[in-house]
């Protein structure tokens, strides 16, 4: 338990220094990639598209900073002092404990990316992320202040019913940060590997689906990270109708250029109608 506690407590001492080293890492990778090897034509450019998305990441960073005492790893620390939830009241190996925690903490945000989709109010806040009308890199980060805060809340909930230990925490967050703007990005893979990965990661093809206009496609491939909780609950699309070149990314609402301004997209959520993306305003139509 000491050398435990002396591990975490190293850990939370750089864990900034090394989800920032991460982010940055991955997203200079991606956009280099993106530009290098695209997927699809970019249809609008970075100047009006990325000053807005990056921008509310900041703003996320700040509000989470300033609403919550601790990160995701912390609270999971003190659960373990403590002894809360499944995983610290069971003789398991470190390793498996950690590798169960991070295997469902992915189940619990594929089954949170769910229901923002299926409740009218959560998806009038999540509509922000589908909202962009291109599909690269910084959409994986796009994400509405109210939608981050509710996803912490939810996410604290999770870590302490499972009892997850804080080393498997912060890989989680690591990974589904770098998972994020890996399927989020524009990016051209061979087809014969896209076809292979995707048994084992979501792929940029396989997520770019979720965010097609066509609503049976925009409620489809919720994963983030691992692409079975898709295959094996029954939300799996293997490709748009349209085909990836000529789908069109985002929804009905919010089309105008003056939609991709910071301004206008923290208001959003109040701004017209639920729509008919919502599973359950599709299913009652």
């Amino acid at each position: 338990m000491r050398r435990i506690a002396r591990g975490a407590t190293v850990m939370l001492v750089h864990e900034a220094a090394i989800r920032l080293a991460a982010f940055a890492g991955v997203f200079a990778l991606i956009a280099i990639w993106e530009a290098a090897a695209p997927r699809r034509e970019r249809a609008w450019p970075r100047r009006l598209r990325w000053p807005g998305n990056l921008g509310v990441v900041a703003l996320d960073t700040a509000l989470v900073r300033l609403t919550f005492p601790a990160t995701a790893t912390a609270f999971a620390l003190l659960g373990e002092t403590r002894r809360w939830g499944l995983l610290n009241n069971l003789a398991l190996p470190r390793w498996c404990a950690i590798g169960a925690a991070i295997l469902l903490l992915d189940l619990a945000i594929y089954l949170q990316h769910v229901m923002f989709h299926a409740a009218p109010a959560l998806w009038r806040v999540h509509r922000m992320h589908h909202a962009d009308l291109d599909f690269d890199v910084t959409t994986g980060a796009r994400f509405h202040p109210i939608e981050i805060l509710l996803s912490m809340a939810y996410k604290f909930g999770v870590i302490a019913a499972l009892g997850a230990p804080a080393a498997g925490v912060m890989l989680f967050e690591v990974l589904l940060n770098a998972t994020a703007m890996f399927n989020h990005g524009n990016l051209r893979l061979p087809l014969e590997l896209d076809r292979r990965l995707r048994w084992l990661l979501v792929t940029p093809d396989m997520h770019r689906v979720h965010h097609s206009i066509v609503i049976e496609e925009t409620n489809s491939n919720f994963g983030f990270n691992l692409p079975w909780w898709d295959r094996l609950l029954g939300t799996y699309r293997a490709q748009p109708a349209a085909g990836h070149e000529r789908m069109t990314i985002g929804i009905e609402q919010f089309r105008e250029a003056r939609e991709l301004r910071l301004d206008r997209m923290l208001t959003q959520p109040v701004r017209g109608a639920a729509g008919a993306y919502a599973i359950t305003r599709q299913s009652a139509a």
